[in-house]
């Protein structure tokens, strides 16, 4: 007889892991309504991602990358499906937990930088310690810290306006990474970079993620920065693209 079974042609099968997932989307939807008309961002989206994994997320514009994204990061809510984040529903969480989570337990870096212009580039990776609660001083001497890590060490006092696209970067995943999360989000983080500064930064990615075991979730457009990563996710109009397959069986 015969049937039906699941392969990946563009979307790279789950590992064989014992351990819990970190991630759990299961049938996530999304529907922006825009006056009379309904936008369907996501439309029945399930994964799981497991700590330690770096992946990246591709497809055509509008086909809900950055909408998977933000969900995951606890920046929007879906309009129906489930959500776990360590096992915990997402969707119970009061406000207060929700900003424990973007704070503290993931990490996120956007193409545009989204650099404070009138901050130093100690200042800006400061921020979220400020919002964490940290003394100033401690706040500054932890930023110092992780600016060295990203290669800024001797930038700490620029302006952004003083600093490359890639500098201005570096200081952005130097802000994400200073509440030492666990996962980090990056919505095409080499989109506004020249390919060489984009090499560049994927390089500290992979360094991140080798020695810090760092979860990375990266969304691209780019598949020669998709090609780098472990594991492909391919999105096709709010959809997970999937094939089936039909196979003899005995």
């Amino acid at each position: 007889m015969s049937e039906l079974v699941n392969v990946y042609p563009s979307t790279s099968p789950e590992p064989q892991r014992d351990d819990p997932p970190i991630i759990e989307a299961t049938n996530l939807t999304k529907v922006y309504k825009m006056g009379e008309t309904e936008v369907h961002a996501l439309r029945g989206v399930s994964l799981r991602v497991w700590k330690g994994e770096m992946i990246s997320v591709i497809g055509q514009s509008g086909s809900g990358k950055s909408t998977l994204l933000a969900i995951l990061g606890a920046l929007d809510v879906p309009t129906s499906g489930s959500y776990k984040l360590d096992g915990r529903e997402v969707a119970s969480m009061n406000d207060d937990q929700l900003a424990e989570i973007r704070n503290q337990r993931i990490g996120f870096v956007f193409q545009k930088f989204n650099l404070l212009a009138r901050n130093t580039a100690l200042a800006n990776v400061a921020l979220p310690l400020a919002y964490a609660g940290l003394s100033d001083r401690e706040a500054k001497r932890r930023a110092a810290e992780m600016l060295a890590v990203v290669g800024l060490g001797d930038r700490l006092h620029h302006l952004p306006n003083q600093l490359s696209g890639g500098q201005q970067q570096r200081v952005a995943i130097a802000r994400a990474l200073v509440n030492q999360p666990s996962i980090i989000l990056a919505d095409e983080p080499t989109g506004n970079l020249d390919s060489v500064t984009g090499k560049e930064i994927m390089a500290l990615f992979h360094t991140l993620h080798r020695e810090r075991g760092i979860t990375l979730i990266i969304v691209t457009h780019d598949p020669n920065i998709a090609a780098q990563s472990e594991r492909i996710i391919r999105l096709k109009d709010g959809l997970i693209e999937y094939a089936a397959q039909e196979v003899q069986t005995a």
